[in-house]
């Protein structure tokens, strides 16, 4: 999917570029699976801001997506839709009893396109099935962690995983982080890649772009007051005056290891990311 440039016409126009949508092929959502979405501007139930950062921005509605793919069966694509809550794009289905529902599009998925979940499903783009149906070597995405739970992994715009191997009742998945992780075979999975591949070269280019996104300033710790962040205060442009880089409640940042060593479900991980 290509993206789009435009003439320097302003400063923020010189270096933006946006999605050409070449693969959405509905502009308008299905009503009956649409809801409306509260906006809480970062705020717990006592008006506390627990995430800083957020706020403002364009009134959206949630479409209501079918991660669990439970309706065994055929059925066809109607429309490939944006969808402003995820950053891939989103397939309308209609199934043989004339249910619709929205599912994350794979790429190369269009109108008129038929797609299948259940057991006896072809491996093919769109469809779904459980890992223990799909062969060793096949790219897929929209996993499961728990059977009947729904899609938890691999999600995102141009994301993909790939099934590493199979024994003993679990398979071994290949994570787009590099991450190899266990993952029980009676749990479903989506064949293809997700959609809007090109989605991590966009550039926003100006700041209200953020703004209508819901995103408000960050404000560097070391223009602020001693008072205000562990990197604030001294004379003109100073250090941090840390060993490393801290958040403003004084927690290491950048590199600190967040995850717990007893973590329940460390035993999944065959192999960390990077290593």
């Amino acid at each position: 999917m290509p993206t789009m440039n435009y003439k320097p016409t302003t400063p923020s126009r010189r270096n933006m570029t946006t999605p050409s949508f070449d693969e959405v092929t509905k502009s308008t959502p299905e009503k009956s699976l649409v809801v409306t979405k509260k906006k809480h501007a970062g705020r717990n139930s006592y008006g506390r801001i627990t995430v800083r950062h957020q706020g403002g921005g364009n009134k959206i509605k949630y479409r209501i997506i079918d991660f669990k793919r439970q309706d065994e069966g055929a059925a066809k694509v109607i429309g490939v839709e944006y969808d402003p809550n995820r950053t891939a794009y989103i397939a309308l289905l209609e199934n043989e009893n004339g249910k619709k529902s929205y599912v994350i599009s794979p790429v190369g998925l269009t109108d008129g396109d038929v797609v299948y979940s259940g057991e006896t499903a072809d491996i093919k783009p769109g469809n779904t099935l459980p890992i223990s149906a799909i062969p060793v070597g096949t790219v897929i995405y929209n996993i499961e962690l728990y059977p009947g739970k729904g899609a938890q992994l691999v999600r995102s715009a141009g994301a993909a995983a790939q099934l590493m191997a199979k024994e003993n009742g679990t398979a071994q998945v290949r994570l787009p982080s590099g991450e190899v992780r266990i993952v029980r075979l009676d749990c479903k999975a989506t064949i293809g890649q997700v959609s809007n591949v090109e989605h991590d070269t966009i550039k926003i280019g100006k700041a209200g772009k953020k703004r209508h996104m819901g995103i408000r300033p960050t404000v560097r710790g070391s223009v602020m007051n001693p008072v205000d962040h562990p990197h604030g205060g001294g004379e003109g442009r100073a250090p941090i005056g840390h060993a490393g880089p801290l958040t403003p409640w004084g927690k290491p940042a950048l590199g600190y290891k967040t995850r717990s060593k007893k973590a329940r479900t460390n035993k999944f991980i065959v192999k960390r990311r990077g290593n």
